[in-house]
């Protein structure tokens, strides 16, 4: 079982002083989750969304906390593929350099980056996101497997002739390939590439059980035409919303909040549109505006479902990682018996204070993940075995 935790950049208080504060107290929670055995620190990358993600260069991001911790992996969860958002060519130099420099800590998952702010706003194509997605993947991991940096690609949407990419990854062949899956069909098709899933899990243990059905039974009917690569990464990391304070009400109270937060802007950005500009009081009814176009229940980020509504009855209040450290544990024993090996926190809401943030990291490494395995983590990188599935990517 690994253990990590995943960066959006989201803020309620979106003004230049409170954002760049939020950026840096990112940073030090993927710091203090290095010191306190975290597994892997993942960074989304989004464009343009207000409201829900100010993460948009990881790279830069996940470089600086590469140079301030020594252990964690570090992994980008996702990078955007389509082409206009990052030609492949750029996106495996970065990665690569980033993976040298880091002393092989590199995770490379791969996203479509498809709401309509997003791709109007880098000029993307929503129609070829899917074909271009995986012409990079499959690019990418040929240019990283030669020894030497030399490579071409001929495929229907990209036609480059020998080059040399560079720098080359440490980790070899390549670093470990992940999808974002917020859809079934995507996830089939990260068990046909052979590569790991990323899923969302909001809606509770029954759909990340469902999910993970899925992709063992896609695994089990590949035949191995539509691998990108020589390796093979049968992970699945399943996101964990998480609050763990020694206040158990508290800690509940504070990951509604968040949570409803996070779903808000989801139903905007994925369903209505961009939120309007006027600014919103975090102290306030924050998403007033918002609830408007928002389905009392439950929002979808494409076919996930992520609750919304709030009160003693809410799906998240008891189904989720919110309370003490012991309700996490029996959470995430939930977790392990529905199929997740990897168990993505999700604690930097929108709403949520850092002292929350800080303090359930602690949590966290002294008495969560110490349940589940010896406390002191491995400081080898783990990369899959060639065309062997692996389960600890």
């Amino acid at each position: 079982m690994k253990f990590s935790m995943i960066f959006e950049a989201q803020m309620a208080d979106p003004t230049a002083a409170h954002e760049a504060q939020v950026l840096r107290d990112c940073v030090e929670q993927a710091v203090l989750a290095d010191q306190v055995g975290f597994d892997t620190v993942w960074a989304v990358e989004h464009h343009g969304l207000k409201w829900y993600a100010h993460m948009s260069a990881p790279e830069i991001f996940l470089t600086w906390v590469a140079a301030q911790t020594s252990r964690i992996r570090i992994g980008h969860g996702v990078v955007c593929m389509p082409f206009n958002f990052n030609h492949p060519v750029r996106a495996a130099e970065r990665a690569a350099m980033l993976d040298v420099l880091s002393g092989g800590r590199l995770n490379l998952g791969a996203g479509r980056g498809a709401t309509a702010v997003e791709t109007s706003m880098c000029g993307v194509d929503p129609e070829r996101t899917q074909q271009e997605v995986e012409e990079s993947l499959r690019m990418i991991a040929a240019a990283w497997q030669d020894p030497d940096g030399e490579f071409e690609y001929h495929g229907e949407l990209l036609d480059i002739g020998p080059h040399h990419l560079l720098p080359r990854p440490v980790q070899r062949p390549h670093p470990p390939l992940f999808m974002a899956c917020t859809r079934k069909d995507t996830l089939r098709q990260a068990a046909e590439y052979g590569i790991g899933a990323l899923v969302l899990g909001f809606a509770g243990i029954e759909e990340i059980a469902e999910l993970r059905r899925i992709y063992d039974e896609a695994i089990a009917a590949r035949t191995g035409e539509r691998f990108v690569s020589t390796v093979v990464n049968d992970h699945f990391a399943a996101l964990c919303p998480t609050i763990v304070l020694d206040d158990r009400e508290r800690a509940r109270r504070i990951g509604a909040r968040g949570q409803r937060f996070f779903a808000q802007s989801i139903k905007y950005y994925y369903g209505a549109g961009p939120v309007p500009d006027e600014a919103v009081d975090p102290a306030a009814d924050e998403m007033a505006r918002m609830r408007e176009a928002a389905d009392e229940h439950v929002a979808y980020l494409h076919e996930a479902k992520i609750p919304v509504k709030t009160g003693a009855t809410a799906i998240f209040n008891t189904e989720h990682a919110y309370g003490t450290a012991e309700d996490a544990i029996a959470y995430v024993e939930r977790l392990a018996a529905a199929g997740a090996d990897e168990i993505l926190c999700l604690i930097q809401m929108g709403t949520v204070p850092q002292e929350a943030c800080l303090e359930t990291i602690r949590q966290w490494g002294e008495k969560v993940i110490p349940h589940f395995r010896d406390s002191r983590p491995s400081r080898e990188p783990v990369v899959p075995n060639e065309r062997e599935g692996s389960r600890n990517g």
